[in-house]
């Protein structure tokens, strides 16, 4: 290749027009777009944005995709085989609307529970979250197309995120969120790594060199390359020399700029071949070197795996026998609130898909800027009222809008049964102030459930939220942002179609007082503008509590969440008995599991592990889970197997993983705080592991 050629291959731009940057021809109107050589026959990289599955900012000729439900479902499910199905459906979709490199795949830990991208991750434990997205990584580029790992690393908060540098001491990242991105690389073999906006220790991400040359290309042999978040490009020769292989945005900082560094000797040749070769290595490595043809994609092929990751994603909070909702004589059920006659929410920002059927309640306008379309409130077409009407053709289903409390209280006294949906909308770019539902839905519940003991509250939310009324209410589910069959998931689930089997992949806090910190520090901002991104202010923010994040935080703080880490309820009941454990190479851990109820149910066994005292760590950590599925009175045999990596310290003098020697305590249950067996190992010496 010549120079030029090696450039424009590493040198990114926006995919689509946006104010002044006007986007290349051959560009298909995803996020980003970067020149091929067409005669060597290498494709242009045409990249698009496929958290929740495959966006729409330019308004493809294609048009919509499946819009699948939060990953923090996905990760609720405790599922990597319904994991990989998801990844299936971007990876397709993706491939199908002429696209090579997907920008999904975020697996930062959600340390704050006010994070405003919290939807998009995979909750707050690094197992847990590791575990679920490889598959998901691996499922896409098995379509032929190149996957993508962010935002490495410590993207904790949207809040200055441009500028704000993440203070923390090496064993707390090691152990806490770089565990998961190490488990999610190396188990996907992932082609491309995104590096975040943030400063961690001083340095931004990326340019940060122990980050991108020592660990991730050096200690964990990533053989992709290293992309920017757009605009997370802050010099040339550094940037590159620290382990930065393509610049996105605007092409400031490469481009000509690279030329000039490379002819200066300031970026040695070998450097720009060798970020070549890791772009063209990963095309090659799943098939994505010919260029992607536009075909139509089918709405049904992902609405199955949109249904199911609704379904074992939800969570039922609470239940004192209110559900399931039985089909009876006269059935007489108000649905209050959150446009559920019509639809269901969805987060917002760059991971806005453009759902099939469109935005179910249009705005008047969509705003400019770079995130256009993905800047509004979208509401996905999928009625709660129409599904559960659906599945109880003889019951009188009311709705009402819930805009006037004192109404909707006196249609939930001539109900037999009332549900009221509620949600907050979160969204890249702004974190939440608090942790209250807003627009008065706290006020709306209360009412309601003054007005009528039988009341079900079903809940839409990026991530946790308080619930002053909880007492009050019968039951509580939560769906988190369902997708394209998010009505009819809830409709299964209240009815008993399908027996809840959700767990939390993060903690719900009883007050914000019981955080680490009272608030999110730094500015916030309605709306970013340029200036943010090329000018950042930088923040320090101290993360002291370290390796604390989320139930661990809890737990040492002896803290009582309202619901834990790993909580859900079944309308089964299941029963937990006779636990053996060995400890050889690792940890396997041998119970039985029974399902003590009426009805069929799927249970999600969590194995947590204390470690020595002497290592200082939390109480308990997840160390693995089995998610079962059990007929009426079965009983199982059930065995889990532990990655060595969930036992151990980092060894920060000798650089290395460490078994330490002492008492282990085995614990086993269906959720971080109920965990009836427990069993206790010794390690005679410590080991090191690989």
């Amino acid at each position: 290749m010549s120079l030029d050629e090696k450039i424009g291959l590493v040198t990114g731009q926006w995919g689509l027009s946006v104010g002044p940057f006007k986007a290349d021809p051959q560009a298909r109107g995803g996020d980003g777009f970067a020149k091929g050589v067409a005669r060597l026959g290498v494709p242009n990289l045409q990249l698009i944005g496929a958290g929740l599955g495959v966006t729409d900012l330019g308004r493809r000729a294609n048009g919509p995709s499946t819009a699948l439900p939060s990953t923090l479902a996905l990760a609720a499910s405790f599922d990597p085989g319904l994991s990989y199905a998801y990844g299936e459906v971007i990876g397709r979709e993706t491939r199908q609307e002429g696209f090579n490199v997907s920008l999904g795949g975020a697996v930062n830990l959600t340390r704050d529970p006010r994070g405003g991208r919290a939807f998009e991750y995979h909750g707050e434990d690094p197992i847990l979250a590791g575990k679920m997205i490889a598959p998901q990584l691996r499922a896409i580029q098995d379509q032929g197309v190149v996957a993508t790992i962010k935002h490495f690393a410590l993207n904790d908060q949207e809040t200055d995120r441009f500028g704000v540098n993440e203070v923390i001491d090496e064993r707390a990242m090691r152990e806490g969120e770089l565990l998961a991105f190490e488990i999610g690389i190396k188990e996907s073999g992932v082609g491309a790594v995104m590096c975040s906006y943030n400063q961690v220790n001083g340095d931004y991400a990326c340019e940060n060199n122990k980050l991108l040359n020592r660990l991730l290309k050096g200690e964990w042999g990533f053989k992709g390359w290293v992309m920017s978040d757009w605009g997370g490009t802050h010099s040339t020769a550094k940037a590159i020399n620290t382990g930065l292989d393509q610049e996105f945005f605007d092409g400031t900082k490469f481009g000509p700029a690279l030329a000039v560094a490379v002819q200066a000797g300031e970026v040695p040749a070998w450097r720009l071949d060798d970020m070549v070769r890791r772009i063209v290595r990963s095309l090659m490595a799943v098939g994505a070197m010919a260029d992607k043809v536009v075909t139509p994609i089918d709405p049904a092929a992902g609405a199955e795996v949109a249904l199911r990751s609704a379904q074992e994603g939800s969570v039922l909070l609470k239940n004192n026998g209110v559900l399931p909702v039985r089909p009876a004589k006269r059935l007489r059920i108000a649905v209050i609130g959150l446009n559920a006659d019509r639809a269901v929410m969805s987060g917002g920002g760059s991971s806005q898909v453009n759902p099939v059927g469109g935005n179910a309640i249009p705005p008047q306008t969509i705003p400019s800027g770079p995130l256009g379309f993905a800047g509004i409130p979208v509401w996905v077409s999928s009625s709660p009222v129409a599904a559960l009407r659906a599945r109880l053709p003889g019951a009188d289903i009311q709705f009402d809008s819930g805009e006037a409390p004192d109404r909707a209280a006196r249609l939930a006294r001539s109900a037999d049964v009332t549900i009221v949906f509620a949600g907050r909308r979160r969204t890249e770019g702004t974190d939440a102030p608090d942790l209250t539902l807003g627009a008065g839905q706290d006020d709306l519940i209360a009412a309601v459930a003054d007005a009528h003991r039988k009341t079900v509250v079903v809940l839409e939310t990026g991530g946790a939220v308080l619930m002053p009324w909880v007492s009050k209410v019968g039951a509580v589910l939560e769906a988190w942002y369902p997708g394209q069959q998010g009505g009819e998931a809830i409709a299964d689930l209240l009815t008993g179609a399908v027996n809840p089997s959700g767990k939390l992949p993060l903690t719900f806090p009883a007050s914000e007082a019981d955080l680490p910190r009272a608030k999110i520090l730094g500015v916030a901002k309605d709306r970013i503008e340029l200036e943010d991104v090329l000018h950042p202010k930088r923040v320090d923010v101290r993360l002291t509590e370290g390796v604390l994040v989320g139930y661990k935080w809890f737990d040492a703080q002896g803290k009582t969440p309202l619901f834990p880490f790993g909580h859900g309820l079944s309308y089964t009941s299941f029963g937990y008995d006779r636990l053996s454990a060995t400890f050889d190479d690792s940890l396997t851990a041998t119970f039985s599991l029974t399902n003590a109820g009426k009805v069929p149910g799927t249970e999600v066994a969590q194995l947590y592990v204390s470690l020595p005292a002497s290592t200082g760590g939390p109480p308990r950590r997840l160390a693995g889970w089995a998610r079962v599925n059990l007929a009426v009175g079965e009983k199982r045999t059930v065995q889990i197997h532990v990655d060595p990596k969930a036992l151990a310290i980092w060894d920060i003098a000798a650089q290395r993983w460490r078994l330490p020697a002492g008492d282990y305590t085995v614990s086993v249950g269906g959720s971080s705080r109920d965990l009836p067996l427990k069993i206790k190992l010794a390690l005679a010496e410590a080991r090191w592991v690989p």
